[in-house]
């Protein structure tokens, strides 16, 4: 609520009076003030929008820290190196090491806790494991097919948007393993132009045939 949210309930009898006016609005602002830094505090410590610190809070519920314990090679914005280019390389930051990227910024961080959640709550079937990528790349634009190689291993499809660098990094480098315990991920097969992945018999939005499809680009755990 605003200030005027409460000084429009005086009765016009009052609201042409300046000095009790002034004397409600004196009251009523610190009301006010208090329950915009509550609300702050409550939206500081969402998943959604915290940043920075309060983001690491949250972090620290649940269990999933930005320090990586390798560093994320590769990652860092460069002209003329292609999958680092514009909005797709991360900034180096003044106190990152030259080797590579050792603390996460705070969107690929977000991405890590969503996947660290829904895997808390993941019931292991295959409708769920859709369910769960669906909620970690909601607001990537990236899309997942799963293909269930029938040998204690999976192949992650990944269309829709192409990874930046950072995405990519933390794929490869395992640090999303949404699969079930004792299946491995063989490789993510990420369409390199974003839209559809190339299969022969399919035409969708994530999978399509010759001429639509794109030929994936392997990412090895």
């Amino acid at each position: 609520m605003t200030l005027d949210t409460y000084l429009s309930l005086i009765t016009s009898l009052y609201r042409d009076q300046p000095k009790f006016m002034a004397l409600c609005s004196a009251l009523a602002q610190p009301v006010v003030d208090q329950q915009a830094l509550l609300t702050a505090i409550r939206d500081g410590l969402d998943l959604d929008v915290g940043i920075g610190a309060q983001l690491d809070q949250v972090g620290e519920w649940i269990g999933r820290s930005r320090a990586l314990e390798t560093p994320l090679d590769g990652v860092y914005f460069s002209w003329g190196i292609d999958g680092v280019g514009w909005q797709q390389g991360a900034w180096k930051g003044p106190y990152d090491p030259d080797t590579g990227m050792v603390v996460l910024p705070d969107e690929a961080y977000r991405l890590l806790l969503r996947a660290k959640v829904a895997a808390n709550a993941w019931d292991g079937t295959l409708p769920g494991a859709y369910a769960i990528w669906e909620a970690v790349f909601a607001d990537t634009g990236m899309v997942v097919v799963i293909q269930d190689n029938q040998d204690m291993s999976m192949i992650v499809g990944v269309a829709g948007a192409y990874p930046d660098a950072v995405t990519k990094a933390l794929l490869s480098g395992g640090y999303i393993p949404l699969k079930p315990a004792g299946v491995e991920i063989d490789h993510y097969a990420v369409a390199p132009q974003g839209g559809a992945l190339f299969v022969w018999g399919a035409e969708s939005d994530t999978c399509n045939g010759w001429g639509i499809g794109s030929w994936p680009e392997n990412l090895i755990p």
